[in-house]
């Protein structure tokens, strides 16, 4: 490890916070600068979320826990290399008489011991459903006999009121050991959690300590306030064709007959052509050629052809324009809709449904994003006005700008285009599909992981970062078939890009 400290890298935390995914930190023998780099991170993972008063508290309980993990594999190389059984509570005793001493004393020996055998350290931060997860992973697990004891320190911490009163008493009594876990505890009782948020446990050969903060209530208000004010102040935004309009309105009505409804799609010349034109592109890879409305209906369906419809009417009111990120983000929404109607195709031919609405759940994923790109420079003058008035800091305004809350943006503008309740459902859970409803969360799932293939191939994520749930749905165990399956949808794609 270099004695140079890692540049921290923002758009990544900012992207991990967007998309509820994990940051992961490894080390092997955390050295200064990499404990430095840690605190780095939480500090910039806080900002982010508009939870710095926090930071002070959490750094403390961060340069613990790591130290513990770091102590507690350096124990495992000594007691192997003494013959003490580290299970054994009088062996145990025996061998912490000289621990300290003999590791401080040969701490290169036990790090380079620590890196050989690949025992680490690892932070981990992610935000979900309104909660901040600290959580540090050693993977040597704990012994019954350390367990107890870790639970008797947090049982004592509840006698103490004050960091004050501890470190007097716990050093009066000549007991210092974990004194640094009951001033943890006493840290985060000062921003009101209680010993609930704090978890040890063990699985699959790790010790995991985990802390659970639920985000700042004004905050999370206020991201909700400002989101329905956006979208209540949009008037600009224009409504769907009135071809559109009608043929929804006919294609919602069991009584209508399907010549009906394509002979008015066909007497829209427009329409017609970009309908033939979605319908024969390289994501239905249709057999043959469709070169008719007729054929069209009877090769996707109605439900099929509302999908596709809506897809047409959102890009020609959206418009994917000549600005470079407005370009990139359409050109990521095609990508996000071929992967998921493919990977539906292939994983769950039989759910008629899913398939349906794969293409066009994909496509307007990220359309809170799209809608700030295309609103008028003066919605944030009038945004910023309204912040004020409610005394709503500004920032959270240029929060929801940067992509923060932009499912719950888009799943709004859907319902006041009165969408089908899928795609609302599958846009503002395209991050946490485990939070969907249970009719809509396979196809929520669905583009999760179809965008983050996407962000996955432009380096913006790594394979740890995916939700396993999501990937098992899909039947991808390993970063190896991901990259199969990632490589080949890539180069089908890349065959014929989108031309609308």
């Amino acid at each position: 490890m270099p004695n140079s400290k890692a540049t921290l890298d923002i758009s990544k935390i900012k992207m991990a916070i967007r998309a509820g995914i994990p940051l992961s930190i490894v080390s092997y023998t955390l050295p200064h600068e990499m404990s430095e780099y840690m605190e780095d991170v939480l500090a910039a993972f806080l900002k982010e979320l508009d939870q710095s008063p926090m930071n002070e508290y959490l750094k403390y309980c961060l340069n613990e826990l790591t130290t513990n993990s770091k102590k507690a594999n350096t124990k495992r190389i000594y007691f192997r290399e003494k013959g003490l059984d580290i299970r054994d509570p009088k062996q145990y005793e025996e061998g912490m008489k000289d621990f300290k001493e003999t590791t401080l004393n040969n701490i290169e020996h036990y790090m380079r011991k620590q890196k050989d055998e690949g025992l680490y350290i690892k932070l981990i931060l992610q935000t979900k459903n309104n909660k901040i997860k600290l959580e540090v992973k050693n993977n040597c697990e704990m012994t019954f006999y350390e367990y107890k004891r870790i639970h008797d320190k947090l049982s004592r911490a509840q006698q103490y009121t004050s960091v004050d009163q501890a470190m007097n008493q716990v050093l009066d009594s000549s007991e210092g050991a974990g004194l640094g876990i009951i001033i943890m505890i006493l840290m985060l009782e000062k921003i009101g959690l209680t010993e609930e948020n704090y978890q040890v446990l063990c699985e699959n050969g790790e010790t995991i300590t985990r802390i659970i903060l639920p985000i700042n209530e004004k905050t999370k208000n206020d991201l909700a306030v400002v989101s329905h004010e956006f979208v209540k102040i949009i008037d600009e935004l224009p409504q769907f064709p009135d071809s559109i309009v009608k043929i929804q309105r006919l294609l919602d009505d069991p009584n209508s007959k399907i010549q009906e409804i394509a002979n008015l799609i066909s007497s829209d010349v427009s329409l017609a052509s970009d309908l033939l034109k979605l319908v024969n592109s390289a994501a239905y890879a249709l057999a043959t050629p469709c070169r008719s409305i007729n054929e069209a209906v009877k090769f996707v369906g109605l439900r099929g052809i509302k999908n596709m419809l809506i897809s047409i009417g959102a890009i020609e009111n959206l418009e994917i324009g000549k600005e470079v990120k407005t370009k990139n983000l359409w050109e990521h929404s095609y990508k996000v809709a071929f992967y998921a109607y493919n990977l539906a195709k292939n994983f769950c031919p039989h759910d008629k449904r899913v398939v349906e609405d794969a293409y066009v759940c994909g496509l307007l994923h990220d359309m809170g994003k799209l809608i700030f790109e295309k609103a008028h420079p003066e919605l944030g003058k009038k945004m910023k006005a309204i912040c004020e008035e409610k005394n709503i800091p500004t920032d959270i305004f240029e929060k929801l700008v940067a992509g923060v809350n932009h499912g719950e943006i888009g799943a709004l503008i859907a319902e006041k285009w009165n969408f089908p309740e899928v795609i609302a459902e599958v846009i503002r859970h395209h991050h946490d599909p485990e939070n969907s409803k249970d009719e809509y969360r396979k196809t929520a799932t669905l583009i999760y992981l179809s965008d983050l293939i996407a962000h996955y191939q432009d380096g913006e994520v790594e394979f740890y970062q995916f939700d396993k749930e999501a990937l098992s749905t899909f039947h991808i165990t390993t970063e190896v078939q991901l990259i199969q399956i990632a490589e080949k949808m890539e180069a089908e794609f890349t065959k014929e890009p989108p031309s609308f």
